[in-house]
């Protein structure tokens, strides 16, 4: 690569393409992007590192420059058609990161939930000992032309994953999403073991993930799980309070330590598990596994939380069913004696259409619930063959339709956790209802 060269971004508000714009920008090299004018909260990190960023204009395409483009824009975006006009260099975000992560020792983190906040974790801990450079999929990313390791958030989309080609994996389930894309539970399968298989020295996989378990004996792997002697990793002796999860942890038998995180619910104990897993590997001393799990605050939009009054707001990035049980099980855990009041914001038409049954059924696991009109992806179409109804109609309990010009019903709830959940733009209803508080108490 050379440092002379201008990497211009197509879409550089993405949350993958924001992270990798950090990344190439903390190597040294010199970086610009284009995008929307519309104001994401990936735009802070870019702003804060000095990176140009432009609206979206053919002209911002200059002979000289590297192209590096987005997966939600096709090759008939303006700006592409201009690169190719000047037969520029044109690479898709994942093929050009498949290619800088070779440097490194390389772990990815995949799944169809947990991967951001595992990916956080690893790269949290990584960070207090080692140079590690990362790219997150909430937009965070670090260059570190020296590094030692790279911590890579992978995702499953369109198998772009397959892209990479990792010395280390984390497998945190295999679940069915993506309906516009995948059209069963075998397909996510398949392209899971496809990118499985590519991984150089050993995977990672929760054992209590039954598609996972079909992995034994095609890869090497080393499984992760609770109170289960079958698994390589095993937490025992749990305990979960209001101030986080403590457990021991046995690698083969052998107690490898006692573990705290300050984070809640059971999928962050297992995000724990899958990080340990990889610390093990790596001949890491857990005391100082442990002491970085003492300074790590989370990831964006993931339990993001914030007194309102005597009420808590989370903003939270659960899209899928499985997501939003897990969120409200921590919510039950950090606060057992408040009432959970889920907003949730369904993503794509195509998700929505596919889990609608799912998504009622984990909602009700709040104590009152609120829909907000589905999040429409710029990949897809409103055939009009779905809506927020078709969730609202299958919940048993108290549901809403909540329209963001009148969040006023939200005002009754004292004492509440409020939940603000969905891939969208959610927290623009959570920013709405702040306001109607703030305005009703005269703040």
């Amino acid at each position: 690569m050379n440092k002379d060269v201008i990497y211009h971004f197509t879409g550089i508000k993405g949350t993958g393409m924001s992270a990798l714009a950090l990344v190439l920008a903390g190597s040294g090299y010199q970086v610009q992007g284009s995008d929307v004018e519309e104001k994401f909260f990936t735009q802070e990190g870019l702003e804060k590192a000095n990176i140009k960023i432009l609206p979206f204009n053919p002209d911002n395409i200059q002979p000289g420059m590297h192209i590096i483009c987005g997966n939600a824009f096709k090759d008939d975006h303006p700006e592409i058609v201009r690169a190719k006009a000047l037969n520029l260099p044109i690479t898709r975000y994942h093929y050009f990161l498949g290619e800088w992560i070779k440097k490194f020792t390389s772990v990815a983190i995949t799944g169809c939930h947990g991967k951001t906040s595992t990916t956080g974790l690893v790269s949290h801990v990584l960070s207090s000992v080692e140079k590690t450079a990362y790219l997150i999929g909430d937009g965070t990313g670090k260059g570190l032309e020296d590094a030692r390791y790279f911590v890579l958030e992978a995702d499953e989309y369109r198998e772009h994953f397959l892209a990479y080609h990792p010395d280390y994996a984390i497998f945190t389930n295999i679940d069915f999403d993506h309906p516009d894309f995948y059209h069963s539970l075998e397909e996510v399968y398949q392209s899971n073991l496809a990118f499985a298989k590519q991984v150089k020295k050993k995977v990672i996989a929760y054992g209590g993930d039954k598609n996972l378990q079909r992995f034994k004996g095609i890869v090497d792997i080393l499984y992760y799980g609770m109170e289960d002697d079958s698994y390589d990793i095993v937490a025992k002796n749990i305990n979960r309070t209001t101030e986080g999860s403590q457990f021991d942890v046995y690698v083969h038998g052998e107690k490898y330590g006692r573990f705290f995180v300050h984070t809640f619910g059971q999928h962050n104990i297992l995000n724990a598990l899958a990080v340990i897993g990889f610390c093990y590997l790596e001949d890491m001393d857990p005391e100082v596994v442990q002491a970085a799990f003492e300074t790590f605050k989370g990831v964006k939009r993931r339990f993001n939380e914030r007194p309102l009054g005597d009420n808590v707001i989370v903003d939270d990035y659960a899209h899928h069913p499985s997501e939003i049980k897990a969120t409200i099980d921590a919510t039950r855990q950090q606060y057992p004696t408040r009432p959970v009041i889920a907003v949730f914001q369904p993503h794509t038409y195509s998700r929505t259409k596919a889990l609608h049954d799912e998504f009622a059924q984990a909602l009700d696991l709040a104590d009152e619930v609120y829909v907000c009109d589905i999040f429409a992806s710029a990949r897809e179409t409103d055939h009009h063959e779905v809506s927020a109804y078709d969730i609202i109609q299958k919940i048993q309990k108290p549901c809403y339709h909540l329209d963001l010009e009148n969040v006023q019903p939200l005002l009754k709830y004292q004492k509440a956790v409020l939940l603000f959940m969905g891939a969208g733009d959610v927290p623009k209803y959570a920013k709405a209802y702040e306001e109607a508080y703030r305005t009703q108490h005269g703040e």
